[in-house]
């Protein structure tokens, strides 16, 4: 397992537009995902020990962000030949048994990573009312395993902020996590 971190945010990228499935068959867009003032694209997966650390609260933060106007959408982009666990059904049943409140989508071919430049699991891209690039950092300051309760949330008041100003803070903590596992 290779760790990576996150480039720093290219402010004001335009976000990427992409047409991908869901864990049920249905189709999602960019523009059904976005949200009135922003949208967080995620990239994980099941198996990476970073996603699993902060899995409960990246369901809490993008619980309150939505009703901040700020939607999500998760996007699982590792070659499930590699990790079974990383399957479309085991996809279905972590986002039921999580109570995902946001699209878990399928990107089979990996060209939506690429076309993002994601890098690893968990990376995010935060975005404001524009779809404009506003935030590429950490959810908080868990590693592999998680931080302690009472830790800066970092995406969450990153999103906060740009769903009341329109824009990202200036200064980014990386996300740290497993490398995606590409297709040969």
């Amino acid at each position: 397992m290779v760790s990576l971190e996150t480039p720093i945010c290219e402010f004001d990228k335009q976000a990427i537009d992409f047409s991908l499935p869901d864990v049920d068959g249905k189709i999602w867009t960019l523009e059904q995902c976005r949200g009135e003032n922003g949208l967080i694209v995620m990239f994980i997966c099941n198996h990476c020990p970073y996603v699993k650390a902060i899995l409960e609260r990246l369901i809490r933060d993008t619980k309150e962000l939505k009703t901040l106007g700020i939607n999500s959408v998760a996007i699982m982009s590792n070659d499930p030949a590699q990790y079974v666990e990383d399957s479309p059904e085991n996809m279905r049943k972590i986002a039921q048994e999580s109570g995902f409140s946001f699209p878990y989508l399928l990107d089979s071919s990996q060209d939506v990573a690429k076309q993002y430049g994601a890098v690893c699991t968990p990376d995010f891209f935060g975005y404001n009312a524009e779809l404009k690039l506003q935030y590429r950092g950490r959810l908080d300051a868990s590693r592999k395993e998680t931080a302690a309760l009472n830790v800066k949330r970092d995406l969450f008041d990153s999103m906060k902020q740009v769903a009341e100003t329109g824009k990202g803070p200036e200064e980014q903590i990386p996300s740290m996590g497993c490398s995606i596992k590409w297709m040969d």
